[in-house]
């Protein structure tokens, strides 16, 4: 009879450990941090250690920009002494020709490299475009003063200079997906859902920034991007005066003020991976630090090349970053050869 009664109440009790282990409401629970979304975790993280996106660009108090233009030749030997510099275009290229004292390294090795530095980092590619995207991981890994070379090698020098020379373009000019309409409304969407389950938020962004370091810079041209732009959830990161007076892609929201984790302004674009969020600039530079931090945050986010300079050069619009004017033609700075 004792074991008939014993049978009985472990028949009962199964019916409350099914209800038990259904109860989501742990997700939220304070008591279990463990359980708390990722994302959540992570921002909050980022927040208290200045890691928006504000920060990312300007460092901390505004006090170091994201990019730093090759120097005046008499300012050079300074330059020098300043960086450690990492160069992560191929060993073919860095042999052609490469700043003095850099050090060619894979892009794979940024944040073993990063953390060995022993000065301010200046990354290095072709166009600083990838250079943009490294600096940014690289700020968000702690080297809160890390840039890259504005421009890249190709602004270094006129020898270099050919990555840049042969990616400007006007396909926008008359284009049918070219337009000079009013911002659509922005839309509001979810978080992105990151799949790591630990309470530590700097474990989270660590985690999140070797991911992205292993997946490498998403990047899409701007003739594709102008051509089949439903493929894409637009940012077009100019200002409310320039969105107009350049015009911009079909459709292209402009996210810009409201980009930043404070005040949930990455609300308006998009998380869901049937959509990739894409942002354009002038010089796919700035671009490439926002899709870097929007890929660590768990979007599926891509830079468009060249930006503005890329799909519509001639503008007339233009004031600062059009390549090949002003501050933006090539130096001719001395290059080490091997």
């Amino acid at each position: 009879m004792k074991k008939i009664n014993l049978f009985v109440l472990a028949l009962l009790c199964i019916p409350v450990l099914l209800l038990s282990s259904c109860d989501r409401g742990d997700d939220i629970n304070p008591e279990n941090p463990i359980l708390e979304p990722a994302f959540d975790v992570m921002k909050r993280h980022m927040l208290d250690n200045e890691l928006d996106l504000g920060n990312i660009l300007s460092g901390p108090g505004g006090e170091v920009k994201f990019v730093a233009g090759a120097p005046a030749e008499a300012d050079l030997e300074a330059f020098l002494n300043k960086y450690t510099i990492l160069d992560i275009r191929t060993p073919e290229a860095f042999n052609s020709g490469h700043i003095q004292g850099a050090k060619n390294i894979s892009f794979a090795d940024l944040l073993k490299e990063g953390d060995a530095a022993s000065k301010r980092i200046l990354v290095v590619c072709y166009t600083g475009q990838t250079a943009c995207f490294a600096t940014s991981l690289l700020r968000l890994a702690g080297h809160s003063d890390a840039q890259a070379l504005k421009w890249g090698m190709s602004g270094w020098n006129a020898e270099t200079s050919g990555p840049w020379n042969s990616n400007t373009g006007d396909e926008a000019k008359g284009h049918t997906n070219w337009a000079a309409h009013s911002a659509p409304s922005k839309i509001t969407y979810e978080d992105p859902f990151i799949d790591i389950y630990s309470s530590d938020g700097g474990d989270i962004l660590r985690q999140r920034i070797e991911a992205v370091v292993a997946g490498g810079f998403k990047t899409a041209k701007g003739t594709d991007v102008l051509n089949n732009p439903g493929n894409y959830f637009i940012n077009n990161y100019f200002s409310d005066t320039d969105y107009g007076n350049f015009g911009h892609i079909q459709d292209a929201f402009r996210i810009k003020e409201e980009l930043k984790l404070e005040g949930n302004g990455t609300n308006y674009l998009n998380p869901e991976n049937t959509a990739k969020v894409i942002t354009y600039c002038y010089t796919g530079q700035t671009s490439a630090v926002i899709t870097a931090w929007l890929q660590v945050l768990g979007y599926d986010a891509y830079s468009m090349t060249f930006g503005m300079n890329g799909i519509y050069h001639s503008n007339p619009a233009w004031g600062p970053n059009q390549w090949g004017v002003g501050s933006s033609v090539p130096k001719n700075l001395p290059l080490i050869k091997n």
